[in-house]
């Protein structure tokens, strides 16, 4: 993983006057990379976000911004429609194009004249997903979460043997992926009520809070990622929101696992922050205690165990139709941590290419719901109000066991650590609309 170094310097400001401010998610320290489109036009092509605005990338590279940054796939990077091309790089290709990016919009530079024209407004751009996704692998890792689900079906045996030997998963439908701020329909689906079974729109719509990792460079078939090299296969992260039908999955799971309650919509946000920009705030792994034991050797490595954790801060608003219309703000309904998780994505990384399983540039995986112990500092609504049977109250006097039409949920995320300037992840944002006539 990579170390620090200048990019990262706490005092560091830019020219652009927005990623200057306390709160802000892009600072200088940042430089997230998306998909964009000017406002009604339908031409992709890559930008980093500062502060209130995006840098074109493929207008930098067409001015001569960014030579040999790419070496002889400079043109399939910067002139794409998506972030595989920079995906497929490696990591000093993608630390080479941080440090230019970092020297140029600092406060002073002398490329300040030639890169601003390239600059345009955060409200002036659309968001697009930011890789063509192939695959979709969504695991399981918090420990936390896992026992809370077991409680509610298995109070006997609530963790499941596997957990704690490997990061369970499945593979998800690349196709529902879609970026913030898309509408999703409320799904139908079977399912079991007052003891029929019956088919109709999901009366358990639930969200999932989730941190995406973007896979790199990936791997050759039947050739596995060994755990000390996973880092350099991992290009950054994204929050992820993991929609479910509660009632479809219970269900359908057995003994095959979810299948449409979950291939329905999974939303991300737009912006992927880089591993490099994530170093100063690695933490160690999760210990393991005596009752789980050791991790298998293939997922054992000392450099994981010292930074493969990440301390990143999750929260979820809802913003119901109600507070919609009376201008009230949404309420934060979950804050939870990221370094609590059992499994860290290098392990997820390992696991999932030790079959032999080849990734591809721009694949995803996800973590699986967040979720710690505490008041409602669980990811995801059926833990919350345990399965329904205990709603929560909201400020404005509404309750919630499972979301209503035009309810909004928004995630946010963001990084702090002693001697590092404050980064966030932007937003991941769905609003949820009535289910289609039959």
């Amino acid at each position: 993983m990579s170390g620090l170094n200048e990019t990262h310097d706490p005092a560091l400001r830019s020219w652009v006057e927005s990623a200057n401010g306390a709160t802000t998610d892009f600072p200088i320290q940042n430089l997230p990379f998306g998909v964009i489109s000017p406002n009604g036009v339908e031409d992709d092509r890559i930008a980093v976000a500062i502060g209130d605005s995006v840098l074109d990338l493929r207008a930098c590279f067409r001015a001569g911004l960014l030579d040999g940054l790419a070496g002889d796939k400079s043109h399939a990077v910067f002139e794409a429609r998506t972030l595989n091309g920079l995906m497929a790089q490696q990591p000093d290709v993608w630390s080479a194009l941080r440090l230019c990016l970092s020297r140029g919009l600092r406060e002073g530079a002398t490329q300040q004249a030639r890169l601003s024209p390239h600059l345009l407004a955060m409200n002036d751009i659309a968001l697009k997903l930011p890789s063509r996704i192939g695959d979709f692998t969504d695991f399981y890792c918090s420990i936390e979460h896992a026992t809370n689900g077991g409680k509610m079906s298995r109070p006997d045996n609530p963790l499941m043997p596997n957990f704690t030997s490997l990061p369970v998963g499945y593979n998800g439908r690349a196709s529902s992926i879609v970026v913030s701020e898309v509408g999703i329909v409320r799904p139908r689906g079977q399912f079991s009520k007052d003891g029929k079974i019956v088919f109709g729109p999901t009366e358990m719509l639930d969200f999932e809070l989730e941190v995406g990792a973007f896979i790199g460079a990936g791997n050759p078939q039947f050739r596995a990622i060994p755990l000390s090299e996973a880092p350099e296969h991992f290009f950054g992260i994204c929050l992820l929101n993991d929609w479910s039908s509660r009632d479809v999955q219970s269900w359908e799971y057995q003994p095959l696992g979810p299948f449409l309650s979950k291939g329905f919509a999974t939303t991300i946000s737009g912006w992927v922050i880089t591993q490099e920009a994530l170093a100063p705030f690695r933490v160690p792994a999760r210990p393991r205690d005596k009752e789980h034991g050791e991790a298998l050797e293939y997922l054992r490595d000392a450099n994981n165990d010292a930074r493969g954790g990440l301390g990143l801060r999750l929260e979820v608003r809802l913003h119901s139709e109600n507070m919609r219309q009376n201008a009230q703000p949404p309420e934060v309904i979950t804050a939870t941590g990221f370094d609590s998780m059992f499994w860290t994505i290098p392990q997820m990384i390992t696991h999932h290419s030790s079959n032999g399983c080849p990734m591809r540039p721009g694949d995803l995986l996800g973590s699986g719901t967040v979720s710690q112990y505490g008041e409602k500092a669980q990811g995801c609504l059926s833990e919350i109000t345990w399965r329904g049977t205990n709603p929560i109250q909201l400020e404005n006097g509404e309750t919630r066991a499972y979301l209503l039409d035009g309810d909004e949920v928004v995630m946010t995320g963001y990084c702090t650590a002693p001697g590092a300037r404050r980064i966030g992840l932007g937003v991941c944002s769905g609003r949820v609309l009535a289910s289609l006539p039959k």
